[in-house]
This record gives structure tokens, C-alpha cells and sequence, in this order.
């Protein structure tokens, strides 16, 4: 039996193949046949061939790697921020906005994809804008937060330059800066799925976003002037859809299904979501595929974010989009409308109901929600694993929140210490070794009977360690906590009546498919237990997503680092960066 194979690589000697010649290949396979060529000889040919056959491919699979490994695509955005006068509630009021718009304009990306905002700061006093859940992988200079960013004087820009490595889902952005979040400049960032990568339910018809949050009649430095004096802020006024108290309409055709991106961009309030005449089907919390269980109602606490699926099954007409506040003493109400295309039926009362002040009822439903293990899209949490049940925890943090007066002033403390940021951002001294700004480790890992005291609390860990924090509310109000640069697992939730014991990990905390997301609320003098894998090198800000707490103290930073100086780990300060306080000549520092 004779096997005949040639092949030609350009006319060249493949042991010797020019890389930038073209390359030409000739597959001749004769069938079988009778032939007096030895076996050795065969044998021979036979590995010639293969050893040409596999140089050839080998090489061009190489060629083709270098012709599609492009860069990822950059959205280049120009915003200037500036204050103007709207008619948000039944008067006229100075608001935040961006670009003339309030609320700001929303991004929209993909998967990856390079993001630079090109910020021009036009208000009368310092700026910066955070990303909220959205990761800067290996980059906490992008953060955009008092500890990692000197903020961006009037008059003057900054342009942030992030990528959205590894990562789809519904976020927004807010001004971190004083109490601008009261005034606007917030908008929402959605991320979706590159198209070689599918996600875990049908793809809508088409995306809404929804922006709600509570809202002050009362200019935001007035606001800002009551917390200085130690006087805490009164209940909000109203709550909002996209800015709007009553009106935002919503269209879509009867039998398809529409995704709606729902973002609590409030300072203070939680709220519950629904839709009048219809069930939501969630699908994604913060960058996480949940299990798709279906709702007639959804909480939102502060900072948080859910994606669910809506089918236009009812009759064409006009239906309220509804959220109303919730825990609170009265409870404020705004609406919205889904309009069937070719509608000429308005809305129609009542309004659907929601609950007001059901603690376990939310309790219950926050615990139906979890990550959906068999999704094939970008992981929602890439630092981390979807093992973590089974990693062994490294260090144990139990943080609790609590109101005290220090110099006769309301402050918010946490494990004994009110967070003021040092003129120095945390980031840039620990980057030049500037000293005096803070000490590491000032901040106890469990809570203590001692005296509240000002200081800028900084939590010392190394990179890549596996960390359970159990966040304790001592109040009688929620709470909700929400971490920079990294999702974490919600593995517990408890109850006033059942406080946080070492035991809890054994029939508690759920070690299969909890949630992953960014902001987890606590509620009433509970407590609730997150595991979180830190390995995204930089200065994290840990903190209140209830603002008012947070400017008065209730925060902290997370500093992950190790020894090693690599790209891989961590990216060099950009050649952009802003330099305040002490950092202003670095060098000389």
C-alpha cells in the first residue's frame, strides 16, 4: 500500500519557512493501492509529512492569533458637568448636570471594551465622579473617590481611562465629591455581552433604564451645612424615575419581552419596584446571572441594581410603573407608564400595592435570590471563584456601625473610628511611601466598648486573600454596604432574634449559589455575612451607600497589596494624575 503526501510552503524548505512569505499548501492523498515500497521507507515519508503538515499549521494558527488579537474597542466620551436650574418637583432648583442633561447620560458598552471620559469640572467647587460596580481591574486610580483621586479642581478636567474587562451587567455612576449626589450628575453604565458569548434567556426586544431614587426639595449645600453642624438630615421629599416625579412612559409591542435595568440612585432610601398587571422574571443583580424566579414585586436598597424580563401579555392599554419607599414612617410614591404601541387607554387606578414596612417579608425574598452556577457569559465575579464554599478563609472581619457625637457632633462610626479623608488621598501616599497621612490597620477587625475617635481607618491585606466580613447593624434602621472594585458573596442573612454565632457557617450561610454583587443591605439590628476574594491590587473604598452616613464617617478603605511590582497586578500611577496635599510634588515628598 502506497500513501502519497505532498505539500508546499511557498517553494521554501519548511525547516527553514521565511515567516513573511505567503504560504501555499497542496494535499495530495492517493487511496490505496498495492505497491512495492518498503514499510521503512513508508514509515519514513509518512513522519516527513506529518512533521511538515503540523510545522505549516502550527505556524499558520500562529499568523492568524497575531491578526485577531486587535485591541479592544474604545468609546470615547466628552462630558461637562454644570449646575442648572429644573423644575423637578413643583419649583425650580439647582441640579447637577452633564452635558445639559439631568439625569446624566448613560454609557453604553460592551464587554471589554476601553472606556475614556473626558471630564470638564464647570461648578464652583472640587468634582469626582465613581463608577458604581462597575471594576477597574488592577487599577484603583480610576476609582474616582476621595481615597484613590485628588479631586478635579473647578475650571479644569480629568480624563478616566478604565475597561470593562470581564464584566456585563447594570450599573450607574454618581458624583462621590460632598453631597453633589443630592443635586444629580448620576446616569446609569450598562454593560453587555460581547456577541460570541450568549447569556442564559431570551434577548429582549429592546433595554429600559430606570433610574430611581428619593429626592430633597432642599439645595444640596444646605443639606451638606446640616451635616457639618451634626444635625441629621430629614425624610426626602419625593422619589423619582429618570428625574421625573410622575410621567416616563415606556413602549413596547404586545407578545415581546423588554428588559428593564432598575438602579437605586438615591442617597438614603430603599424602595419597592413593580408593574402593574405584569410579573418580572429577574435575571441579573449587579453583574451577576441569577436563577430567573419570578416576581410581582422587588426591593432596591441604596446603591443597588437588578435587570429583570417583562412580557407584554395583557390587554394593549396603558399600565403604572410603580416604586414606593420603603421602611419609612409615610411612604412616598412614583410613577411611570408602560404603554402598549398603539395605545389610547391611559393608566388606570389603583395602584398596585406593595409592601411598606414587612422586614422578614424582604428578609424572604432576599434570600430567593441567587447566582445562576450554569452561565455562560462574562463571570460576574472574575477575582473570585464559583467554589467558594470550599476555599478556606483567611481572615474574619466583623464590622459594626454606630451613631456618636465626637466634638458635640453627630458623626457615624465604624469598629470605633469616623472616617475623614487626609488632604493626601490614601492611594497616592501609600504609592510614594508619603507618611503621616495614615497608619495601616487603624481600624480594629471586631467591634470595642472604646470612645469614637476621627482618623482615616485603612483595613492592611495581602493580595489574594479570601476574606468573611460579618456586618453588624446595632440600629433601627437599614443599612446598606457597598465595596469598590469587587463583587462579593451574600452567604447570610440574620435577624435581631438570631444574632451572627460561629455556628451560622454550618446550617446558615448558603455555600453553593449565593448571590454576587457589590451593595448588600443589613437590616434593623441584624446582621449579614459576606466572603469575598481580594485579589484586585489598589486602595478600595468600603463603604455606606446611605450618603448621609458616609459623609459623616461610615467608611473605610481596603488596601490589598503585595511586593511584587507588575503590570500584571497593578498598573503605574497614570501620567495624568492629579497631585494634592502632601503628593503635590511626589518626588520631593
Amino acid at each position: 500500500m502506497s500513501i502519497q503526501m505532498s505539500m508546499k510552503c511557498a517553494a521554501k524548505d519548511p525547516a527553514v519557512l521565511d515567516p513573511g512569505s505567503m504560504l501555499h499548501f497542496e494535499f495530495v492523498i492517493f487511496g490505496f493501492a498495492v505497491a512495492d515500497n518498503k514499510d521503512l521507507e513508508r514509515h519514513i515519508r509518512m513522519k516527513q509529512a506529518t512533521r511538515i503538515l503540523y510545522f505549516c499549521l502550527g505556524f499558520l494558527a500562529l499568523l492568524n492569533f497575531s491578526f485577531v488579537q486587535a485591541e479592544d474597542p474604545y468609546r470615547y466620551y466628552t462630558w461637562t458637568v454644570t449646575y442648572g436650574s429644573v423644575k423637578v418637583l413643583d419649583q425650580p432648583q439647582r441640579v447637577i448636570l452633564i452635558n445639559g442633561q439631568f439625569p446624566g447620560p448613560n454609557i453604553e458598552c460592551n464587554t471589554n471594551d476601553n472606556v475614556i471620559v473626558n471630564v470638564f469640572n464647570k461648578l464652583d467647587e472640587p468634582f469626582l465622579l465613581t463608577w458604581n460596580g462597575v471594576k477597574q481591574r488592577r487599577t484603583s486610580w480610576q476609582d474616582g473617590v476621595l481615597g484613590t483621586n485628588c479631586p478635579i479642581p473647578p475650571n479644569s478636567n480629568w480624563t478616566y481611562k478604565f475597561q470593562t474587562k470581564d464584566q456585563i451587567g447594570t450599573f450607574n455612576y454618581f458624583p462621590s465629591t460632598a453631597l453633589h449626589r443630592a443635586a444629580g450628575g448620576f446616569g446609569g453604565f450598562n454593560v453587555i455581552q460581547r456577541s460570541v458569548i450568549s447569556v442564559p434567556y431570551p434577548v429582549p426586544e429592546a433595554e429600559f433604564t430606570l433610574l430611581v431614587g428619593d429626592w430633597y426639595k432642599t439645595d444640596h449645600k444646605v443639606l451638606q451645612q446640616k451635616l457639618d453642624q451634626g444635625i441629621p438630615l430629614p425624610s426626602p421629599d419625593a422619589l423619582l424615575i429618570n428625574g421625573l416625579k410622575n410621567g416616563p412612559i415606556f413602549t413596547g409591542e404586545k407578545g415581546k419581552s423588554y428588559k428593564f435595568r432598575v438602579s437605586n440612585v438615591g442617597i438614603s432610601t430603599s424602595f419597592n419596584f413593580r408593574i402593574q398587571g405584569h410579573t418580572m422574571t429577574l435575571v441579573e443583580v449587579e453583574g451577576a446571572h441569577t436563577m430567573q424566579e419570578v416576581y410581582e414585586s422587588l426591593d432596591v436598597h441604596p446603591g443597588q441594581s437588578v435587570a429583570v424580563l417583562v412580557t407584554l401579555h395583557a390587554s394593549p392599554k396603558d399600565y403604572y410603573i410603580v416604586a414606593s419607599t420603603r421602611f419609612t414612617k409615610s411612604v412616598l410614591t412614583t410613577t411611570g407608564v408602560l404603554r402598549y404601541a398603539g395605545s389610547n387607554t391611559p393608566p388606570s387606578l389603583p395602584l398596585p400595592i406593595g409592601p411598606t414596612y414587612h422586614i422578614h417579608w424582604s428578609i424572604k425574598q432576599a434570600r430567593t435570590i441567587r447566582l445562576n452556577l450554569t452561565a455562560n457569559a462574562a463571570r460576574p465575579n472574575p477575582q473570585g471563584s464559583f467554589h467558594y464554599g470550599g476555599i478556606n478563609v483567611v481572615r474574619q472581619l466583623f464590622l459594626a456601625n454606630t451613631a456618636a457625637k465626637i466634638n458635640g457632633k453627630l458623626r457615624y462610626a465604624v469598629n470605633g473610628i469616623s472616617y475623614v479623608d487626609p488632604t493626601t488621598p490614601l492611594k497616592l501616599a501609600d504609592w510614594f511611601n508619603i507618611p503621616g497621612v495614615f497608619t495601616l490597620n487603624s481600624i480594629p477587625d471586631k467591634p470595642t466598648n472604646a470612645t469614637p475617635v476621627l482618623a482615616p481607618s485603612v483595613v492592611g491585606t495581602t493580595l489574594h486573600d479570601f476574606v468573611e466580613i460579618v456586618l453588624i447593624n446595632t440600629e433601627d434602621t437599614v443599612q446598606s454596604w457597598h465595596l469598590d472594585g469587587y463583587s462579593f458573596y451574600v452567604v447570610a442573612y440574620g435577624t435581631r432574634d438570631r444574632p451572627w454565632t460561629p455556628e451560622k457557617r454550618n446550617y446558615r450561610y448558603n455555600l453553593v449559589d449565593a448571590i454576587s454583587r457589590h451593595t448588600v443591605q443589613v437590616y434593623p439590628g441584624a446582621w449579614a455575612a459576606i466572603l469575598v476574594s481580594l485579589d484586585n491590587k489598589g486602595m478600595w473604598n468600603f463603604r455606606s451607600a446611605i450618603w448621609s452616613r458616609r459623609y459623616l464617617g461610615q467608611q473605610l478603605y481596603f488596601r490589598v497589596w503585595n511586593n511584587e511590582k507588575s503590570l500584571y497586578t497593578e498598573t503605574d500611577v497614570p501620567p495624568n494624575a492629579l497631585f494634592c496635599g502632601k503628593a503635590k510634588n511626589p518626588l520631593n515628598a
